[in-house]
């Protein structure tokens, strides 16, 4: 991999829990994030995939600064974000951007989109002179597809793909390095989500931009993405290259999620295996001892209830040249071939693919 751009060191984000009125008292934590690592090249997209509540868009907030960290560093450029003065932080808050999940909300519905896209000018007055506001506006608004004469309109008269568009022009108006996109197109319909996805990788060619990518869907995250972190209860269990993570997954839990991707072939839809996980997630306020998807998994022995598994690559994995020669958090961990050859991660067509006719001109 390239020389990182960010770099994430055992970041943790605990939400207190307390007692009493008067005189509070905490009796515990909820741990949203509990020590993730990873780290982030220029010009690379990393994907983050996992269930709802596993601490994704948590870990999005805090590399934005929208929330503070328990513990950890966000190195950007080797200069660690959590330890900067609010001075300091604002000069380099322009480099690392935000594109929100919903954009109906994410949108202030009293402002214009001119108003919208423009307000970072206001922050950060030294990227456009006053003068050259409204022209940078409506640049913008080409860029992502809108025609530069609606920067008069409001988010109201939009529709929602067009409204994520204003959402990721907004984040382009300060020229970003990095952009953190926290599920941008989970609200969109899957025409509209293969447009927004073709428009975020052409952008990335045309600005040089670093990804952070998190969704639920696991092909539009294969389709985006170089490296991918699959996340379970405020971790990342399993890491490494597109490839390595849908074709070869060794870690039990990145199994479950893949057998649940729907086949649009139904004679391989019927020789595939189904991977059922039993019970609930934990809760974060009260996460198992070990492993903590040991109480769901099927391969379960006592070694994982004593034992924290570490990120790294599996020891019968390390000798080998095989694509499961990845970082994966399990102490039984194995090869299996969840999707059917030539199905799912290959033979399907992803969104935008060359016949989807979503590829914007």
């Amino acid at each position: 991999m390239d020389e990182a751009i960010l770099q994430v060191r055992g970041l943790v984000k605990h939400y207190p829990l307390t007692r009493g009125v008067l005189f509070k008292k905490q009796v515990g934590a909820v741990k949203a994030v509990d020590g993730v690592d990873f780290e982030l090249a220029a010009g690379e997209t990393l994907g983050i995939v996992g269930e709802s509540g596993c601490g994704k868009s948590t870990v999005a907030k805090m590399l934005v600064n929208l929330e503070k960290p328990t513990a950890g560093a966000i190195l950007y450029k080797g200069e660690d974000l959590t330890t900067l003065s609010p001075r300091a932080l604002k000069s380099v808050r322009r480099n690392i951007q935000m594109v929100f999940q919903d954009p109906y909300t994410s949108l202030n519905p009293r402002m214009t989109v001119g108003d919208i896209i423009g307000e970072p000018y206001e922050i950060h007055p030294e990227v456009a002179p006053k003068g050259d506001r409204r022209r940078k506006v409506q640049d913008l608004l080409d860029v992502v597809g809108l025609n530069p004469e609606y920067i008069n309109r409001y988010p109201h008269q939009f529709s929602g793909g067009q409204r994520q568009r204003i959402g990721i022009a907004r984040g382009l108006a300060l020229r970003p390095e990095i952009i953190v996109a926290d599920e941008p197109v989970s609200a969109l319909d899957v025409s509209v989500q293969a447009q927004v996805v073709n428009l975020l990788e052409r952008l990335q060619t045309e600005f040089g931009l670093s990804y952070v990518f998190i969704a639920h869907d696991l092909s539009i995250v294969r389709h985006i993405s170089d490296r991918v972190g699959v996340m379970y209860l405020g971790r990342i269990v399993e890491t490494g290259t597109d490839a390595e993570i849908y074709d070869h997954p060794t870690h039990p839990y990145t199994q479950a999620l893949l057998s649940a991707v729907p086949v649009p072939d139904p004679a391989a839809r019927a020789h595939r295996e189904r991977i059922i996980l039993t019970g609930d997630v934990p809760s974060p306020a009260n996460i198992p001892s070990g492993c903590r998807f040991r109480t769901r998994c099927w391969k379960a022995q006592e070694r994982c209830a004593l034992e924290v598994p570490l990120l790294a690559v599996p020891a019968v994995f390390r000798d080998t040249d095989s694509p499961a020669r990845h970082d994966s958090a399990c102490h039984f961990a194995e090869e299996k071939h969840v999707v059917p050859s030539g199905t799912g991660s290959e033979g399907t067509e992803r969104p935008g693919g060359p016949d989807s006719g979503s590829h914007l001109p």
